[in-house]
């Protein structure tokens, strides 16, 4: 099948499959904060949360292109990719690195539903996006690994049953390079917790499921390894393309739905015996958000392609998250704008949905992140950082 024709039936099933969840599903969660499990159920058992899973393990085998359409989709129809974004990107991890034995052992499974990858255990309370500077240590003893430390913003922890954990296994002062000495250990949460793990719930401003977890020598088999002990940090950045990728696919579906709704009102909505949309004041802040999210989805589209064919892509990947975010965050202030004070009601969803695309001006990686990035590596100014 070509590749637009895949794209295209890949958009209208997941459309048709959140028909079935509408605003009033997601607005009722919201206002509980409670996690969409049914939703999560109907994309697994579609074999959406597969589709970068190789066919040989039980998945669809497609690319990271095929993914970001269906995470945009879900955006776009209203909904909130982030309740299960991360198994499209972390499970990449165990793909490239796991042994063949817990490929078998988990990818089957996590295709099928049966098991799900959703939380990677990154961020500390104080190192923020420091990772070199980790505090978690999982250390050798006995034939296990013995994990202490505090992870926290360990979004769906308490709806996953594995955790790709990375820790330092070797003291900072004990290697060459800052990078070295971390590794990943894939975490059974389901004999873990109350075994030495604690996961306590924090509450935010959007319904993300995010949490705190504190390991109290909580002991991991050895074989819980992922690839190398010690190159967890390669491991951990060769995944982050995929990340930054998906995710901007996300805001970009987040911009096309604030865009549809605004739209929309500004046809219906009559002031002074005229539609507000016929106001230059009032078309010109839609039409420039709609210009800045399809530029946004250009570099998303380029970005994906890149990583598809094997290329470097770390620029393209960081500037689409950064203009992603960017575009969907002016569309959703623009939507507010222009439905007043409607825009603050729950009923409406832009008030839900302006919240979701804050997010993603500090998460997975801020903007001055990606900047710093971009004027280190593709400009080749002095390091900030």
């Amino acid at each position: 099948m070509a590749t637009a024709d895949l794209h295209r039936d890949l958009r209208s099933a997941v459309r048709d499959l959140c028909k079935a969840f509408p605003d009033s599903y997601w607005r009722d969660l919201d206002r509980v904060r409670a996690y969409p499990d049914a939703f999560v159920g109907a994309l697994t058992e579609g074999g959406y949360l597969a589709a970068l899973i190789p066919e040989e393990y039980g998945g669809h085998g497609l690319g990271i292109a095929e993914a970001s359409v269906i995470l945009e989709e879900i955006n776009r129809s209203g909904g909130n990719a982030g309740a299960c974004h991360a198994q499209m990107y972390t499970m990449g991890t165990l793909l490239r690195h796991g042994s063949e034995a817990q490929k078998r052992a988990f990818l089957p499974k996590i295709a099928s539903g049966e098991l799900r990858l959703q939380a990677f255990g990154v961020t500390e309370p104080t190192t923020g996006s420091d990772t070199t500077q980790l505090k978690t240590t999982a250390t050798r003893k006995d034939g296990v690994y013995i994990v202490r430390g505090q992870k926290v913003w360990i979004s769906r922890a308490e709806h996953s049953d594995l955790l790709l954990l990375v820790a330092r296994t070797t003291p900072v002062d004990d290697v060459k390079k800052r990078t070295d000495g971390l590794s990943i250990l894939l975490i059974d949460l389901r004999s873990a917790v109350g075994r030495g793990l604690t996961i306590r719930p924090i509450r935010t401003m959007m319904n993300h499921a995010t949490t705190e977890l504190f390991f109290d020598d909580l002991e991991v088999p050895t074989d819980a390894l992922v690839g190398e002990e010690g190159q967890g940090f390669r491991y951990l950045l060769d995944g982050l393309n995929a990340e930054r990728i998906l995710i901007a696919a996300e805001c970009v579906g987040d911009g096309r739905w604030f865009v549809d709704r605004a739209t929309k009102y500004a046809k219906e909505r009559v002031v002074f015996n005229r539609p507000i949309g016929q106001n230059q004041g009032v078309q010109f802040p839609i039409a420039r958000a709609h210009v800045n999210v399809e530029a946004a989805d250009l570099m998303r589209v380029r970005a994906a392609e890149l990583f598809d064919r094997g290329e470097p892509c770390g620029a393209e990947a960081n500037m689409a998250k950064l203009l992603a975010a960017d575009a969907s965050w002016e569309a959703a202030n623009v939507a507010v704008q222009t439905h007043g004070g409607f825009g603050f009601a729950e009923d409406y969803d832009i008030e839900r949905k302006f919240r979701e695309t804050r997010l993603y001006q500090v998460a997975p990686i801020s903007t001055n992140l990606i900047l710093a990035y971009i004027a280190e590596h593709v400009l080749a100014l002095p390091r900030s950082y």
